[in-house]
């Protein structure tokens, strides 16, 4: 009796593992995975794995998808689903992606029942695919709108004129009081017997440069985010809003060598060539050269161009490549330089030290700021424009220099 009880467990299994290695997923019945939209940084990106049974049979699987690790996932990425014959079924899940770059999805798992009913079968479907995961440019928007408010929206609409001091002269009106007297058109006055003044419409069709450094300082982080990835924000910001305005955007990325270079022009494509070029970008530990940015921009950009440079400078004296370069610019651009500074450093010096450490260490970040001052000056004196600010203050504070440069006519 103990033989046989041994017989027939081994006559099971013997069978059950012949009826694992005969059984086969049916051909009918196909596995696929798309996406809602394309993944960008901090927005979260359903994720659909869709199940096709063209057969004459109910299927029933287990699934379980192989999503990139570093995502944050929202939802049930596995269950046990039954498709009936002639139907499909979905499993979606969201995915919120914390950085830019590339990211892999991994083979999906599927077990599925013998022929038998004997055994769960397992297999791979759905080959592994790499997606990219792109700046946010919902944030980029929103951050243009917050910063420019109305302007950003007048801008948009064709007919409608910025009046301010631009080149570009549009009517006649009557002098009011505190119109510069270099305005009065005195031709028009003697001819209508009133002081009359020229009114003028901000220039569009200008051309803007921005030169981003991916250079060591800009591996700073700071709020989870590196000073590259507020700078590929604050890029795209201003990118919209010279849109909107009419004018030409363009792009360099440098480190040690050009990184990328994408020239000025304006468009729903030109925002996605920027996209495209700026979702892999990584900051260096290497010191960039500014001098080799600024030969470049001299010798690839003819017109006369607002160029902004993204990137952080610790000292004056650690700022000397970038000062001594400024003069490639010159005079036929009008440089813009934005540093980064560290939020932390400015709310050192903000605070009342209440020791001997803390007394060392406000000492040495006011020591530190007054040097970055001084090189800003220096960027100043130099015929150029400077800014210094934080992460958070970078894109509303960048927007809003820019209006101002194109209403004060200075390109």
């Amino acid at each position: 009796m103990r033989w046989l009880g041994f017989g027939w467990d081994f006559l099971l299994v013997l069978t059950a593992i012949v009826d694992s290695r005969t059984s086969k997923l049916l051909k009918n019945v196909t596995f696929t995975r798309e996406f809602s939209g394309r993944f960008a940084v901090g927005a979260q990106t359903e994720v659909k794995v869709h199940i096709q049974n063209a057969s004459n049979q109910t299927i029933k699987v287990r699934l379980k998808d192989e999503y990139p690790p570093l995502m944050v996932l929202n939802g049930v990425r596995e269950a046990k689903i039954s498709v009936a014959a002639q139907t499909s079924v979905m499993l979606i899940y969201g995915l919120t992606p914390p950085r830019r770059g590339r990211f892999e999805f991994g083979q999906t798992a599927l077990r599925f029942r013998s022929r038998l009913n004997l055994v769960w079968c397992e297999t791979k479907v759905i080959s592994p695919m790499v997606v990219k995961v792109y700046p946010n440019m919902r944030r980029a928007r929103e951050a243009e709108l917050k910063a420019l408010g109305a302007r950003s929206i007048v801008s948009s609409h064709r007919k409608t004129s910025w009046r301010g001091e631009g080149r570009e002269f549009e009517s006649m009106r009557d002098y009011v009081r505190g119109d510069e007297l270099r305005h009065i058109s005195w031709t028009a006055t003697a001819r209508r017997g009133k002081l009359t003044t020229r009114q003028y419409q901000i220039e569009r069709d200008q051309t803007i440069l921005v030169a981003l450094d991916a250079g060591r300082l800009m591996t700073a982080r700071i709020d989870k985010e590196t000073k590259l990835d507020s700078a590929v924000h604050a890029t795209l910001s201003l990118f919209s809003a010279a849109a909107r305005a009419g004018d030409n955007a363009g792009l360099v990325v440098f480190g040690r060598k050009i990184k990328n270079y994408i020239p000025p022009s304006r468009g729903r494509d030109h925002i996605e060539s920027a996209l495209e070029a700026l979702h892999a970008v990584e900051p260096e530990m290497i010191e960039p050269s500014y001098a080799r940015a600024f030969e470049f921009i001299a010798a690839n950009s003819k017109r006369r161009s607002l160029v902004v440079l993204l990137t952080d400078v610790v000292d004056e004296e650690g700022s000397k490549e970038l000062l001594n370069s400024l003069h490639l610019l010159r005079p036929r651009h009008l440089p813009l330089v934005v540093t980064i500074t560290d939020r932390d450093l400015k709310a050192v010096v903000g605070e009342a030290p209440t020791s001997v450490k803390e007394l060392f260490t406000q000492s040495v970040a006011e020591e530190i700021i007054h040097h970055r001052e001084a090189a800003l000056r220096l960027v100043e004196s130099k015929g150029g424009l400077a800014l210094d600010v934080t992460t958070a203050t970078l894109a509303p504070s960048l927007l809003q220099t820019y209006m101002r440069v194109k209403e004060r006519g200075l390109l």
